[in-house]
């Protein structure tokens, strides 16, 4: 198992420290369909829940922002508690998905947590310092009960960022790389149009929402 990735830059690290009742994965998904929409390269995960009429969350699914696929991560126990453990298969497909990113040298690298799996070595521990060493602009959520696990993974430096859509955008306009296309402008999407190419992003957010 991968440890402490080195010679890695910190400015370039960045983890949202949420809390429970934050919506950290609407926060990442709303801001990784926005810089794909302005035409941004990137890559990695970003999780989309699933839930019932009641709201409770049923289902988990993480979604490969190259190519939109939808990956099933949890296999739900049944119970009234709903409780459900980590899918094998879905986390070794989630992690191909981070090494394509990473190999695809795309501007950034998303991957939606590091929480209790990676904070134990396992989960896509490897795949979050595979990003590091690559030098490579890497974003993520850190629940605040991993957050001392996270700053022992990565070593001094990175950036931490309160949960809000504000906090990212600015990490990322000082992030990006130069020929990335990071001036977030506040524009409404245009319509779709038949001349608009057919990778054209909307699938994404059709995928999450």
């Amino acid at each position: 198992m991968t440890e402490t990735p080195p010679d890695s830059d910190p400015a370039r690290i960045a983890a949202i420290v949420y809390r429970a009742e934050d919506d950290v994965d609407g926060l990442l998904a709303a801001f990784a369909f926005e810089r794909l929409r302005a035409g941004d390269r990137l890559g990695g995960l970003v999780q989309r829940n699933i839930k019932d009429a009641t709201g409770r969350r049923v289902d988990m699914q993480l979604i490969d922002l190259m190519t939109g696929q939808a990956i099933g991560i949890s296999q739900m126990l049944g119970g009234s508690a709903g409780s459900c453990k980590l899918d094998a298969a879905g986390l070794a497909e989630s992690a191909q998905a981070v090494s394509r990113a990473v190999a695809a040298e795309v501007a950034l690298v998303v991957i939606n947590k590091f929480s209790k799996q990676e904070a134990t070595g396992h989960g896509l521990r490897s795949e979050f310092a595979e990003a590091m060493v690559a030098g490579l602009p890497l974003l993520t959520a850190v629940p605040e009960k991993c957050a001392d696990a996270w700053r022992d993974f990565i070593g001094d430096g990175g950036a931490e960022l309160p949960c809000t859509r504000a906090a990212v955008e600015a990490w990322w306009r000082e992030a990006a790389p130069a020929d990335s296309h990071h001036a977030l402008c506040a524009q409404a999407p245009t319509a779709r149009t038949a001349e608009q190419p057919a990778d054209d992003r909307d699938w994404l957010w059709r995928t999450i929402c």
